[in-house]
């Protein structure tokens, strides 16, 4: 049965055209001899870098040499690691004439075959063959890969769109100088604030994008977190979805947390608190920010920033608005997708990201509003403490619209709104 439903699959794939499909800003090899790795949040776009990579090898190759198959088919349900083997003899069972050319191979969401990197390993290390996969489990996949893989993968993050991936996918240029777009963009930035940056949101309408987060984040609770990990406490587990992407930009204590459950007569210790947390880190849900510390003790004493993966997480969550501390959340993601090598810095005040990326460290405060004298002075101040502490001369100060520079002595701290500092 398994074998008829492969076939079925492998000529749906081959017949599919992938033209509607919009180019990622992810820079990833399409004839390179590692395995390719796409990791990322659910519904975040990997699937589509897979149909993009499609097309451009479709430009060289002939279409039975690109081979699509998406692993949460219900066709195919379930899987184990033998019914790999019976997908592959089928393939070749169709195409013998392929056994002496090179076959690509395109596995989505392979973390739910359970050993799948087994399997992975002996097509890599035995047929002609390029292969490409995704899944949505940075832990299940990064243990794996470092276990069975190791040496043979380039993996690659992905996120939900930056802003200029949403101007393309809304079909408006990203050319700040012209008067009819800048209108249009700063329209569009609104709407990525509010509800993100998940591709299929861009086409959906707005009464209907919560209803869609939602489920996203259903989908997330369930299928990545209490079916993989056997979640005991499921309200454990809900209450703290909701809290983290309630709490954006925040500092977040595990102490404090633990005792505000423990004072609500939730039942739960410290280990299954930590757990749960590493579990919406591994799905890609929520990311911790460390202060900068060059003492790894220092750095474990202090509590983390708290971001998630989307706004839009926010925006169903909390029913305030809270633009300010979307602001901070789409720069961290903004600096996440370049680099790991970023932090917050605390010394006289809280800086909020020490951004070490490829070119110099680089300091930057967000604001949403920078009208009042006192907050412009405070948000000042603080970068040139944190410049002077870590002998950095230049500095970034994000807001909404203030666009201009402000130097003292040898520092320099550029002013610039958050949607032009995201599309330079």
């Amino acid at each position: 049965m398994k074998s008829e439903a492969f076939k079925q699959i492998f000529t749906d794939s081959i017949e599919r055209n992938f033209d509607y499909v919009v180019e990622r800003d992810v820079d990833f090899p399409l004839e390179s001899k590692k395995i390719i790795t796409f990791i990322g949040v659910r519904r975040c776009g990997k699937t589509h870098l897979m149909y993009h990579a499609i097309n451009k090898l479709r430009e060289k190759m002939p279409r039975e040499n690109l081979v699509y198959i998406n692993f949460e088919d219900d066709r195919i349900f379930p899987l184990s690691l033998p019914n790999l083997s019976t997908m592959l003899e089928t393939y070749y069972a169709m195409f013998p004439q392929k056994k002496s050319e090179t076959v690509v191979f395109f596995f989505d969401e392979i973390q739910v075959v359970e050993n799948w990197a087994v399997f992975i390993r002996r097509l890599y290390d035995t047929e002609n063959c390029r292969i490409f996969i995704s899944g949505s489990s940075s832990k299940l996949l990064s243990s794996e890969i470092a276990t069975n893989l190791r040496g043979r993968t380039l993996s690659f993050e992905v996120f939900p769109l930056s802003f200029r991936e949403f101007l393309r996918f809304n079909k408006i240029s990203d050319n700040i100088h012209s008067s009819k777009n800048r209108a249009q963009i700063q329209y569009l930035f609104n709407a990525y604030v509010k509800f993100g940056g998940f591709p299929e949101l861009v086409f959906e309408e707005e009464r209907f994008a919560r209803k869609t987060l939602q489920e996203y984040i259903d989908l997330i609770i369930y299928k990545d977190l209490i079916d993989r990990y056997k979640v005991g406490n499921r309200y454990l587990m809900k209450y703290l979805v909701k809290y983290c992407f309630s709490n954006i930009s925040t500092l977040f204590s595990f102490n404090k947390l633990f005792n505000d459950l423990k004072s609500q007569g939730i039942q739960l210790s410290k280990n299954t608190l930590y757990e749960y947390m590493s579990y919406l880190e591994d799905a890609f849900a929520v990311f911790m920010l460390p202060v900068f510390s060059r003492s790894v003790s220092e750095q474990s004493k202090n509590p983390k920033k708290i971001y998630a993966v989307d706004t839009g997480f926010k925006t169903v969550n909390s029913a305030a608005e809270d633009v300010g501390h979307k602001f901070e959340n789409i720069v961290f993601l903004h600096l996440r997708r370049n680099s790991k090598e970023l932090f917050y810095f605390k010394h006289k005040q809280e800086t909020d990201f020490y951004y070490i990326g490829s070119e110099s460290p680089q300091l930057i405060n967000v604001a949403y509003s920078l009208e009042t004298p006192t907050t412009l002075n405070r948000e000042i101040t603080g970068l040139l403490e944190s410049m002077e502490a870590l002998q950095i001369s230049n500095a970034l100060l994000i807001n909404s619209d203030k666009d201009e520079l402000f130097r003292h002595e040898d520092k320099t701290i550029r002013i610039i709104p958050l949607w032009k500092w995201l599309l330079e």
